[in-house]
């Protein structure tokens, strides 16, 4: 009896569900990577079935190396969206980019140049990690406190605000009864979604999200049942997709293997792409400090021993660096550990690290089956446009939670000055330049220069501050 009340609390990273859940909380995972490691490959021009690959394929490494001891899900990251574009319009020809903007996907020796700035970038977290292993969590901490770790997660949740809407908008140029449609399917995915994580119990309260997005497609359907094709919101699959695997079997209706590319020398690459590795340190901070509250607070729930996950910090971050590096050389864009997934882990208490084990081998193979691609393809977007404003806002939720949990001063000067400059930074680059600050000929990512600038601040607002105590 005792072991059906622990099954119902939710999973620890050690625990491993039945087969039958395992299956079902995997697909969730996957789900919910989905919108936005796919999005990040067609806004790069990167191979979606590719980028899909990588992902999986890099958990796979990740959980490895971090002893499966570490829950998290590596996708793709909009951190790097500005380099890698700058980089192509740098270096491309006028034919290679005439190419890409006429297909949607980046000729492969573009692809190419950017892996090799991808796969250094990995080197910039596994330095992190490594200070942190021999100079210990405090190094970090001091120099990442919990006053930049927090307002960075709700910057990166806040500055997705728009992706999310745009997703759950009507495409443009459409009008009409199918535009408040639209809207209509994308607030039912919504609405839906958080009914079922809010009031659902047992099992199906673990997998609202999967049940979310069924319900939206399932609207969907029933509105194309109704109105006819002219309110078909289903998507198709691009030609070029295909066209550019690696190998197919026969025409590729079934099987194709992803378009795998291999890293070509490019400094210039490795100068855009690099340095927005930065970013990624304290966002990855920031995931291990929400996990360190979310999996102690049901290990206290459970009567387990806390897990301490913060600990493993170096561990993380040298995983992501590995990560980075994985991705790259196959032709998946750069990324981190997912907030998406740890905000669905949050909601369901579902912290095994065998699920995401599951759901890092079930996007492998999902990308090389061709129906299957399909089958995400035709995910509605009003549909991932409604998971969206659930999900990017539970990331910014939860660097609030970060900052309650480790009891941040709010009437700090210090404190209020670092947490104001990053969001105003973060927020405002993004609203205001479209994610890239102009500074001094540069073109800097809102989320780098907002926690770049955060730690320099707060650096300096600590020199001749006694231990222990902030200096008014």
């Amino acid at each position: 009896m005792e072991l059906k009340h622990d099954a119902a609390l939710g999973y620890l990273p050690e625990e491993r569900p039945p087969v039958g859940k395992l299956i079902l909380y995997a697909l969730q995972q996957v789900i919910v990577m989905f919108p936005a490691t796919v999005t990040v490959a067609l806004i790069t021009g990167f191979q979606v079935s590719t980028t899909i690959f990588a992902s999986g394929l890099a958990t796979l490494f990740f959980i490895l190396i971090t002893g499966r001891k570490i829950p998290l899900y590596y996708g793709s990251s909009f951190a790097y969206l500005t380099a890698i574009s700058s980089m192509v319009a740098a270096e491309g020809t006028a034919e290679q980019i005439a190419q890409f903007e006429a297909s949607g996907i980046l000729p492969a020796a573009l692809i190419s140049q950017a892996q090799f700035g991808i796969v250094l970038s990995g080197l910039v977290s596994i330095a992190a990690g490594l200070i942190v292993r021999f100079c210990g969590r405090r190094a970090v901490e001091k120099i990442l406190p919990a006053s930049i770790t927090g307002p960075v997660a709700m910057i990166i949740g806040l500055t997705l605000a728009g992706n999310a809407l745009s997703d759950a908008a009507p495409a443009a140029g459409v009008t009409g009864a199918l535009a408040n449609w639209t809207w209509v399917i994308a607030l039912v995915t919504l609405i839906s979604t958080i009914l079922f994580s809010r009031y659902l119990k047992g099992f199906l309260g673990q997998i609202p999200l999967l049940l979310g997005a069924a319900v939206g497609c399932a609207a969907a359907g029933l509105l194309v049942l109704i109105g006819g094709d002219g309110f078909d919101l289903f998507r198709e699959m691009p030609a070029e997709a295909l066209a550019a695997s690696s190998w197919k079997l026969g025409d590729g209706s079934i099987f194709a293997l992803p378009a795998f590319t291999f890293p070509k020398a490019s400094w210039a690459a490795v100068a855009a792409i690099m340095p927005i590795a930065i970013a990624t340190i304290p966002e990855s901070t920031a995931h291990m400090y929400q996990l360190d509250i979310y999996v102690n607070d049901l290990a206290r729930k459970k009567g387990r021993k806390e897990r301490n996950m913060i600990d493993l910090l170096g561990r993380n971050l040298v995983g992501d660096g590995l990560c980075d590096m994985v991705a790259g050389v196959i032709g998946g864009p750069a990324g981190t550990n997912y907030g998406e997934n740890i905000s669905t882990m949050a909601i369901t208490k579902i912290f095994s690290t065998s699920v995401l084990t599951v759901a890092a081998v079930f996007a492998m193979i999902i990308s090389m089956f061709t129906p299957l691609i399909r089958v995400i393809y035709g995910i509605p977007l009003a549909v991932i446009g409604g998971l969206e404003i659930y999900l990017f806002g539970a990331i910014a939720a939860q660097g609030m939670a970060i900052m309650i949990d480790k009891k941040v001063d709010m009437f700090s000067s210090k404190n209020i000055a670092v947490i104001a400059s990053i969001m105003v930074i973060g927020i405002g680059g993004n609203y205001a330049f479209g994610g890239n600050i102009p500074f001094f000929g540069l073109s800097v990512p809102c989320i780098a220069g907002a926690a770049i600038f955060g730690i320099i601040l707060n650096a300096l607002l600590s020199i001749g501050e006694k231990k222990g105590a902030d200096n008014e």
